[in-house]
């Protein structure tokens, strides 16, 4: 059998991360990259990612998607570019008509029929039509505030009320994510975003709280959240983030879903650049209460960076073996690390 061939649209924090990783695997091989930015394009993915090349074809960052996508010429496509359903809409249409399967990291992806359900409805059409597989995932949403809750609930006869809490860092993030954050901003500056809604915060809580419902069979019949600044009183600089004393460092998101006018579910997520700086400890918590009830604690937090690379490179094989359309991870196996040769898992 040869060797899975992947294909990369974006070439920043998460695409490079996710391109290394691929290149430790066996069984796996890297046939395009797209980016748009003149700092990589045109260049080769390993002078970027400083590896060796080795015996490998050689694999230049190429600005147009067309001449790295099409035909069906690779078995899966990862979309590491936008955090919304409706701008990585495109993208991700343009691949499915090359009949090619489709991972995007972008968080509303994650489950976007809980915001955009035409369009989902529209993906979910167009993958069938190809006969490919779409799904967004990531570190969270896609795992630790939302499938892992749904998966501890499995050893429950009764859930009456979910609650996770995610302290993170924002440190191994892009400048993308820095700008949806407000990483920077002045305290003024940041709520004159809140209140014109050019700040987006932690994306994802809409999806989270819609996947845990649709698991467990709740209907949601209110969802709110709230965001505040994380002012800093130390200067603070990440890889791709700075904020000075006094300015915002992070944000404070909060986010709750409503069933029959009470509050389910239950989010709770600050999340900064170098948080330790100023004695926050990172950590993943979720409880869930009900018969039994469940607690669980991971200190320190999963690593988000890395954690998101993960999900995405571990649930190819998943998606490239799923029936044609739309899913989430609540439609595919349990995501688990790949050490072994990734054509074992391809279903023949």
């Amino acid at each position: 059998m040869e060797n899975v061939k992947v294909a990369l649209w974006g070439f920043g924090a998460m695409g490079s991360g996710i391109a290394k990783v691929l290149l430790r695997k066996k069984g796996v091989d890297i046939v395009g990259v797209c980016d748009i930015h003149p700092a990589r394009a045109g260049r080769s993915i390993y002078e970027l990612l400083e590896i060796d090349r080795g015996s490998r074809d050689d694999v230049l960052v190429n600005p147009k998607i067309e001449e790295v996508v099409h035909d069906g010429n690779c078995d899966i496509c990862v979309i590491a570019t936008d955090s919304f359903t409706r701008k990585a809409f495109s993208k991700i249409k343009f691949v499915v008509e090359q009949n090619v399967n489709v991972v995007s990291t972008a968080e509303e992806m994650s489950f976007p029929m809980a915001q955009e359900p035409e369009l989902s409805a529209e993906m979910d059409k167009l993958a069938k039509e190809h006969g490919v597989s779409i799904l967004g995932t990531g570190i969270n949403p896609g795992l630790m505030m939302d499938l892992l809750a749904i998966c501890l609930s499995g050893c429950m006869t009764d859930v009456e009320k979910v609650t996770c809490r995610r302290v993170n860092s924002l440190s191994p993030f892009g400048p993308a994510v820095m700008e949806e954050q407000g990483v920077g901003l002045s305290v003024n500056d940041f709520n004159t975003g809140v209140e014109n809604g050019t700040l987006a915060g932690h994306v994802g809580f809409a999806e989270s709280v819609g996947m845990i419902a649709r698991a467990l069979g709740w209907k949601i019949d209110k969802f709110e959240q709230q965001m505040s600044a994380i002012v800093t009183s130390v200067d603070r600089k990440s890889p791709y983030g700075y904020a000075k004393a006094g300015d915002v460092a992070g944000v404070n998101m909060t986010g709750q879903g409503y069933v029959d006018g009470e509050v389910k579910i239950d989010m709770v997520h600050p999340q900064q650049i170098e948080p330790e700086m100023e004695g926050t400890h990172t950590g993943d918590y979720i409880v869930l209460e009900g018969s039994p009830e469940v607690n669980m604690s991971v200190r320190p937090e999963v690593d988000g960076g890395i954690g998101t690379i993960a999900m995405v490179v571990n649930m190819i094989p998943h998606v490239i073996n799923a029936r044609p359309g739309l899913k989430t991870m609540l439609d595919l196996p349990v995501p688990h690390a790949i050490m072994g040769d990734f054509r074992d898992y391809i279903e023949k």
